[in-house]
């Protein structure tokens, strides 16, 4: 609806892999079974889903951190360990994904069911049936399962209204708003200017949520400019749906079917497609006796100009809930507004890029070592035992971790760190 963002931060997480696993066969009549440790499942992904039937980023002001399913750990017997089930997160049509620590754009969801991978699950370690060689026929090594990508994402969303309550000052539709944010305490309410529309967030259940903007009074002549009509016309060109809210006690001495022509005649003067907007008329002020006198007389003259009608009281919520309903019925059986793609449509964001090795001295005697391929080995290294302080060692060496210590000016006895792993500095001698 007209330049208002609605804008949240999340932080979304792959599952981890299991570990792999280090057992041996121990069945009667072997009794040197080999290795038969089984490899862990691999970690779910995270998924966004484009779902028509959002209408807001309401959800994630409630739920920010989401992580997926990690995999199974591996069995014996070198049975693999079940991979996690993606986690899907819907998400509204027309949101924009940037990285929130970079500011770069990565994507869009624009289209009903569009599925977008943005957290890879972490890889399943594998199990101690995958290191026998020749010398080795009894390894006590295994690998752990990796971590998922992680990503910090800021979504935004052109918030968009379905539904444009219009009538004269005083009809009574910020008192409908008021009314239908008091009945529903999960409904977000927008704040604008005073030369804005109050926009308003109505959920009925899990599956059927709106968006409504309250338009400051119409007057004769806004279409010209008058009392700034002109900018609030332009904003009800997005709606889909016109809630027409009528003095039905005629408080101040109008009479409601004048001023529903007087409206309509704004409308039409202004755009074509304005006035043709589908409407209810909503015939306010229940409560008051002058409005349950006029009610046939308006019923009447209205429902002969094919409008339908609906009476409601926005002071004690009579009738609000079904209008509401109704109001939803009406939209699902309305054209959708598709917004258009502007970014590359990725079935899933590009991975992150490999990080060279690098090493930071902390303090003295207290390193640090980075890197996408040092910091993948650590996570997977199970050091409990000599086969896999041994493994990993050889390992750490091929990526050049001990040379570029030793280049740092790392000594005997330091300390490392690396992926949140700390161990002691042992020059390399090989």
């Amino acid at each position: 609806m007209g330049s208002f963002i609605d804008q949240v931060e999340i932080t979304i997480s792959g599952g981890k892999g299991g570990d792999g696993q280090t057992t041996f066969r121990r069945e009667k009549y072997v009794p040197r079974g080999g290795p038969s440790g089984g490899d862990g499942g691999h970690g779910a992904a995270v998924v966004l889903q484009g779902d028509p039937r959002l209408r807001t980023l309401l959800d994630f002001t409630y739920k920010k951190i989401f992580t997926a399913p990690a995999g199974a750990d591996g069995g014996s017997k070198q049975l693999t360990g079940k991979t996690g089930h993606n986690l899907i997160v819907r998400v509204p049509l027309g949101t924009v994904l940037y990285d929130a620590d970079t500011g770069e754009k990565l994507g869009e969801i624009v289209l009903s069911g569009q599925e977008l991978l943005v957290a890879r699950g972490g890889k399943g370690g594998r199990g101690n049936s995958h290191f026998t060689n020749s010398v080795r026929q009894a390894p006590r090594i295994r690998e752990r399962g990796l971590l998922g990508e992680e990503r910090h994402l800021r979504m935004e969303l052109q918030l968009l209204a379905d539904v444009g309550l219009i009538g004269m000052p005083n009809a009574g539709k910020s008192s409908l708003l008021s009314r239908i944010s008091a009945a529903h305490p999960q409904i977000a309410s927008y704040p604008f200017t005073t030369l804005e529309p109050q926009l308003g967030v109505v959920r009925l259940d899990e599956h059927t949520e709106f968006v409504v903007a309250d338009m400051p009074g119409l007057i004769e002549g806004a279409h010209a400019g008058v009392g700034l009509g002109d900018e609030f016309l332009r904003h009800i060109r997005r709606t889909r749906l016109l809630l027409h809210v009528l003095d039905a006690a005629s408080v101040e001495g109008r009479d409601p079917l004048e001023d529903y022509a007087v409206i309509n005649a704004e409308l039409a003067a202004y755009a074509e497609e304005v006035s043709t907007l589908p409407q209810i008329a909503v015939l306010n002020k229940l409560d008051l006796p002058e409005a349950q006198e006029n009610l046939p007389r308006l019923q009447e003259a209205l429902t002969a100009q094919g409008v339908t009608t609906w009476p409601i009281s926005a002071a004690t919520g009579e009738g609000v809930t079904e209008l509401m309903w109704e109001t939803a019925r009406r939209l699902r059986n309305l054209e959708e507004i598709q917004p258009s793609a502007e970014a590359p449509m990725y079935a899933e964001l590009p991975a992150e890029p490999e990080r060279p090795l690098a090493i930071v001295r902390r303090r003295p005697g207290l390193y640090e070592a980075t890197g996408t391929a040092v910091e993948r080995l650590m996570q997977q290294s199970d050091l409990s035992t000599h086969d896999g302080q041994h493994h990993y060692h050889v390992l750490l060496r091929r990526v050049g971790l001990f040379t570029a210590l030793a280049q740092a000016g790392a000594q005997q006895g330091d300390s490392v760190v690396v992926a949140g792993k700390e161990f002691e500095y042992q020059e390399d001698d090989d």
